[in-house]
Formats: C-alpha cells, sequence, structure tokens
C-alpha cells in the first residue's frame, strides 16, 4: 500500500495527496504529480515578452550562434539579437506610428510566416491584444470574428486583406511600411525610454474557438496564463539535455494562428530554441514536405496533428536527429501510435491534451510516460483537475469517468461579451468546466474519452463515438472513420459509421459491424454503415462533426 504524501495547503493545515493518481481526499480533486512551478507574484507588473526575455537573458546557451527563426523554404535566419531589436523597434513604431494603445485588440489575418512572431511579440509589449484568426476564412467570418473581438486595427497580407471589413485600419505584412516599422530606430527608442506598465492579469489574446461543435466564441486569455505555461517548460528545459544535442530544433507545423501554434512560437523563443517556420508554400508540399524539411534542418522536435503523425510512418526517413513530436488536437488511435513506434524507436510521441479555453491540461514528458499509449500523459505543473459526474455534479475518484473540470493559472479570464457562456462554463469557485468525458488511472494518467454533447444517446445508453471510431480505425481494411448519431424510432439514436475503405478493399456493411461488434459493449455496436470518400475534418485532425449531416447527405446523392 502507497502512502499518501502530504501538500502544504495555502488556506492554512496540509492536504494527503496519493503519490500514485494525485487525488487529493480533502479536496476531491487531483493535483499534478509534477513538482510545483514557482511563478512571479500575480500582482507584480509583467507582460509575457519581459517575462519571456528574462528567461532568454538568464539563459546558458549561445544565443549569438543560433538562429531565433529560420525560414524553412528560404533559408531565411533572423538571430536572437535581431529578433529583440527588431521586436523593441516594432513595439515603438505600433505606438507611435500606428497609434496603438494598451487594451487595442489587432487582429492578425495572415498565414504563418517568419515575421508573424516579431509581430506578436511587439503588440505584447505595449499591451495590445494579439488576435489571431484563420486567414482562409471567408469574408463574412472574419467579420464576425471582427464583432467578436472587438478589433480596432488589422494586420494582413495582400491575399487576405480584401476580407477584412470596410473601415478596419490595416497594415500588410509583406509590405514596405510593415518592414520599416520593423526598423524604426526612433520607435526602437521610444519603446526603451517609455515603457508600457503591463499588469499579469491584463488580456494578452483573444483565441477563437473551434467552432467545430458549436458558435465560435472569443477566450480572452491573460498574460499570466502564457507565463505559467511557458514556466512549466522552462522548468523541465533547465534540466540537464542529452550530450549529443547541441543546439534544439523545433518544427513548427502547426498554424501560428492556432492556439498550440501561438504557444508555441511563444514558448520556443522564451527558451532560446530555433523555431523552424513552415510557411505556407512548404506546408502545401503534404506530409513528404514535412519530413523532408525536418530531415534536412536536423530538427530535434515537432509539433504535428494526428494525421500528420499517421502520415509520416509511409514515408521512408530516417530523421535521426528528432528526439520527440508532441502530439494534440485530436484523439490518435492505439494502432497508430505503435506503428509510429515501430517506425521511429528513438522518438518519443509525447501526447497532450488542453484546449483554447485552458491552456495546457496534461502531457508526456519522459520516455517512460510516452509508453502509457491512449493516454494524454498526466496532469501539468501547476493544474488541479475534477472528475464530476456531469448530471449530480459529485466529485468522482480514480478510473471513474466524468466531466473533467480545470482550474489553474493558465485558463482564461472568460468569453469577451458572453455573460451567458461564462456562466455556464465557470462554477463559483473558478472551475472550468471542459465539456469532455474523461478519467484519470490508478498511476495519474488523464484519458480522454469523449465530449459530452457527442455522445449518442442509444435506449437509456450513453455511447461515446471517439470510442468506436479508434476501433475502427484500427481495422486493416479502413483507412479513416467518423461515428455520428443515427435516428431510430425505438432506440432515439443508434451509432452510424461513415468509413474510408483502404484501396483496393471491398470491406462489407456485415463485416465492419461484425468486427466492432467483437470489441465493444452490446449496446455500443454499430448499427448501420456507409461507405464514403472522405472524412471532414479541420487541420489538426479533428472530426467536424457539424458537417458529417451534410457530408453524408452529399454523398448519398452522388450515388443516386
Amino acid at each position: 500500500m502507497v502512502a499518501p504524501m502530504s501538500l502544504a495547503n495555502p488556506g492554512g493545515g496540509s492536504r494527503s495527496v496519493n503519490p500514485r493518481t494525485g487525488y487529493c481526499a480533502t479536496t476531491k480533486s487531483f493535483h499534478s504529480l509534477r513538482p510545483p512551478v514557482p511563478l512571479p507574484p500575480p500582482d507584480v507588473p509583467l507582460s509575457f515578452p519581459e517575462f519571456a526575455f528574462t528567461l532568454l537573458q538568464s539563459s546558458s546557451r549561445l544565443l549569438d550562434a543560433h538562429p531565433a527563426l529560420l525560414d524553412a523554404a528560404t533559408g531565411e535566419a533572423v538571430s536572437f539579437p535581431a529578433f529583440l531589436s527588431r521586436v523593441r523597434a516594432v513595439a515603438g513604431a505600433l505606438r507611435s506610428r500606428v497609434g496603438l494603445r494598451p487594451g487595442d485588440v489587432a487582429l492578425v489575418l495572415a498565414p504563418t510566416r517568419i515575421d508573424v512572431p516579431v509581430l506578436y511579440f511587439g503588440l505584447l509589449s505595449i499591451g495590445a491584444v494579439v488576435s489571431p484568426a484563420n486567414p482562409t476564412l471567408t469574408r463574412a467570418e472574419v467579420s464576425r470574428l471582427v464583432s467578436l473581438s472587438g478589433a480596432s486595427v488589422a494586420f494582413a497580407i495582400s491575399s487576405t486583406a480584401s476580407k477584412l471589413p470596410a473601415g478596419l485600419p490595416a497594415v500588410l505584412l509583406d509590405s514596405p511600411h510593415f518592414r520599416s516599422l520593423c526598423m524604426d530606430e526612433q520607435g526602437d527608442g521610444l519603446a526603451l525610454e517609455t515603457a508600457v506598465v503591463v499588469r499579469q492579469s491584463d488580456t494578452a489574446a483573444i483565441q477563437f474557438s473551434s467552432g467545430t461543435t458549436g458558435q465560435v466564441k472569443a477566450a480572452a486569455l491573460p498574460h499570466r496564463s502564457f507565463i505559467a505555461m511557458v514556466a512549466g517548460f522552462h522548468a523541465l528545459h533547465a534540466k540537464p539535455q542529452s550530450p549529443r544535442k547541441n543546439h534544439e530544433r523545433a518544427l513548427l507545423c502547426a498554424p501560428m494562428f492556432h492556439s498550440m501554434g501561438f504557444f508555441f512560437v511563444l514558448k520556443d523563443i522564451a527558451l532560446g530554441v530555433t523555431t523552424v517556420v513552415v510557411t505556407d508554400t512548404a506546408a502545401r508540399a503534404g506530409i513528404r514536405g514535412l519530413v523532408e524539411t525536418a530531415e534536412h534542418w536536423e530538427v530535434t522536435e515537432m509539433t504535428a496533428a494526428p494525421p500528420v503523425v499517421m502520415g509520416m510512418t509511409k514515408e521512408r526517413c530516417r530523421l535521426t536527429a528528432l528526439d520527440r513530436i508532441i502530439c494534440g488536437g485530436a484523439p490518435l488511435s492505439m494502432a497508430a501510435i505503435e506503428r509510429f513506434r515501430r517506425r521511429f524507436p528513438h522518438v518519443d510521441l509525447c501526447m497532450g491534451y488542453g484546449s483554447t479555453e485552458a491552456g495546457g491540461i496534461s502531457r508526456m514528458i519522459s520516455q517512460e510516460e510516452c509508453t502509457h499509449i491512449g493516454s494524454a500523459g498526466r496532469v501539468t505543473e501547476n493544474v488541479e483537475v475534477k472528475i464530476v459526474d456531469h448530471v449530480t455534479n459529485k466529485p468522482l475518484l480514480a478510473g471513474q469517468q466524468g466531466e473533467l473540470w480545470v482550474r489553474g493559472p493558465s485558463i482564461m479570464t472568460g468569453y469577451v461579451g458572453d455573460d451567458e457562456a461564462n456562466a455556464t462554463t465557470f462554477d463559483s469557485d473558478g472551475w472550468l468546466k471542459t465539456g469532455d468525458l474523461c478519467y484519470i488511472d490508478h498511476d495519474g494518467f488523464l484519458f480522454v474519452v469523449d465530449r459530452l454533447k457527442e455522445l449518442i444517446k442509444y435506449k437509456a445508453y450513453q455511447v461515446p463515438p471517439v470510442e468506436l471510431e479508434l476501433v475502427l480505425q484500427s481495422l486493416p481494411e479502413i483507412a479513416d472513420a467518423a461515428v455520428m448519431p443515427y435516428p431510430h424510432e425505438e432506440a432515439g439514436q443508434i451509432p452510424m459509421a461513415l468509413v474510408v475503405r483502404q484501396t483496393g478493399s471491398k470491406i462489407t456493411e456485415e463485416e465492419v459491424m461484425y468486427n466492432v461488434a467483437k470489441q465493444v459493449a452490446p449496446y455500443k455496436k454499430i448499427r448501420k454503415v456507409m461507405f464514403v470518400d472522405s472524412i471532414p475534418k479541420s487541420q489538426s485532425g479533428k472530426i467536424l462533426r457539424r458537417e458529417l449531416v451534410n457530408h453524408l447527405r452529399l454523398c448519398e446523392l452522388s450515388r443516386l
């Protein structure tokens, strides 16, 4: 029997935490098993760039010898000294020439570019709010985001500027005007002489939730959120590195407008890691292009969505410099993980879980943790979670499934201008309700089962689509699959599978249902199958569930 460990309780006394699961009987919540990471006192004025540059200055790395940013397509490099100089220049110029003030919201409608991190740091330095948006959105969608965020200025490129609402001031990143802002000596002096006071509680970014399961919302994240998350990575990064690595290079595959890409570019700059930037030109080369880029630039780390991880196993490459891949955004089947581990035994596949609203919730940080296939790692440092019965709100124990609630310094302050959504998302004690059905096993690893709103109601049972999708994707004759509810007079809903066959496969509906039925409880069985050519997904590999009904209808029409 394992004796509980005792932790200090800010309210007085101590609390007993199970050292295997992290469960605390006193608080009825799960605490991180990682060592606590000290953070700056919350009332100390501090912007994220100030915090990041302090970490850089205390780093023992030879930053002059390695670039901060490297364009994977052209080889253009920006050194750390040059990056710092450009940030100071653009920060001053944004105030003196563009007229931005603390609290002003800047919409960034641009693809991944080597100058976007300079813009992000410059805006954050003066207390402006960065609001990154997907440049492929339509004009109507962009107008909606401008209205949601309250943006008073936009930064775009020539090809996206036409999507901006009329009358919204805009600066084009691919123009001589913006390049002059980055080299503005007068602005550099202004930034140094009249520094802006930014509080950690001030909003740093307004990021948009994916909108795959409901209407898009604007999440406000304070500077402290990014400070807390980077501090956790810095504590791990400060440990002795592998002796065969002289310098770390990270291939940023996630778009910089995405919450994952946004955070990782901030994090890598702060930790003195070279960010190898995959621009749209390089991204169009597909997975093979990403693999070739990783091999050419000898990257040690990659961020990758599940489709990229699965695709990498089919490419001819060695990737001898690669140490780890950080994967998140959507589930990855156990079969795909096993294939990856066999193909790249020297690479740690570090699964993680988080959200736009809560930041990083869990992740894997070691080779041993990466062997816990199917999990999303252990709860992140300084983060506290609850597993709650979604009907009674009763806290649950290890091994029991319920809705995941999160509390910690990285969560958002709330949705902008949406009091109703905030009232349903937060409880009175500050817990953020994720809407995800999860459990924590007896070794403290978090498992994400499905979205609560996406559970299929079959008779009196709740069926998680993701669980069935992972079973389907493990079948050798199935290339991809999605599971959706199908109306049924007697049962209410039945699980229906949309299946993409492997090339040359002739697997039938009966064979699909039989093979799944062997692996699941009777109430979870697939009861209808439709074969389709593709599954609608986001860039991060998430199934676009709201589009499945229309997708099915189009597939049926095409067969008439």
